[in-house]
């Protein structure tokens, strides 16, 4: 059964509407919170802290580890978990990512750092513009089949390059042409929209590569409509640092079943 989660997605947090009035981080300093508060129940509210075993074993609480790790990063209180050599220890003999991010390889988006998070949390594929092919989807089937991760994040950002190119179309040299053609498709799209072009494009992409992803046979599809998995958009703000969740990809998600659930 098909719910329409983009209004208590967003109100889980009741950030997106808020934050929306900060146009820039600004740096804070602050002192480091005594050893008995960190982790306490009113430290890990302030932080917008969400149980990491819980986000991977469903794909709405994990997206709300993603916009809490977010709003950390943007207010500047992030804590940066499991990045010490400890992390990499725990996570030596196997990984369990709580989500998959399929993003651009634009270097000023780090996605660990713009979602604060640490070692084997985040399985992450990189491409400009988020372009897919068939080494990207064998990847993420990977992640959702065998490492059970249970949400996907197509994760575009303001000013990307590639999809300025294919707004533009460019002589380019080399394969890069192949990048500018697969989002060419979006681009005709957002032609006659009102507003800036290129911003427009970036999420009609975006929103395009969800639906891709959504509608990818055969493990992809059947995973989403049977509400194993979670598959939903959103654009990094490089100015702000904010990841905006584009609320035409949390529209009439399905309803979370734990895949032994589904199985007969």
């Amino acid at each position: 059964m098909l719910r329409t989660c983009s209004f208590l997605l967003l109100a889980l947090l009741g950030w997106h509407s808020s934050a929306e009035a900060q146009t820039r981080r600004t740096p804070k300093t602050k002192a480091n919170p005594p050893a008995a508060a960190v982790n306490s129940a009113q430290w890990r509210a302030e932080h917008y802290v969400v149980d990491r075993d819980s986000a991977y074993g469903n794909p709405y609480v994990a997206l709300r580890k993603l916009m809490g790790g977010n709003r950390r990063f943007v207010e500047d209180k992030s804590i940066k978990p499991r990045q010490d050599r400890a992390a990499l220890t725990n996570t030596e003999k196997g990984q369990k990512p709580f989500a998959v991010i399929v993003g651009c390889s634009d270097s000023r988006v780090p996605n660990e750092i713009i979602f604060d998070q640490g070692v084997g949390d985040l399985f992450i594929i990189r491409t400009a513009g988020q372009v897919m092919a068939q080494a990207s989807y064998g990847s993420i089937e990977f992640a959702t089949a065998v490492l059970g991760s249970k949400l996907l994040v197509v994760l575009g950002h303001q000013s990307c390059g590639a999809v300025d190119a294919a707004i533009k179309r460019p002589d380019v040299p080399g394969h890069i042409v192949t990048l500018v053609n697969s989002v060419k498709p979006a681009a005709e799209k957002t032609k006659n929209m009102p507003g800036n072009r290129l911003d427009n494009t970036i999420r009609q992409n975006v929103i395009d590569q969800v639906n891709e992803l959504r509608d990818l046979e055969p493990l992809l599809s059947k995973e989403y409509q049977n509400g194993e998995i979670l598959i939903v958009g959103g654009v990094y703000n490089l100015a702000t640092g904010k990841v905006e969740f584009l609320p035409e990809t949390l529209k009439d998600l399905p309803a979370f079943k734990p895949a032994a659930a589904t199985t007969k």
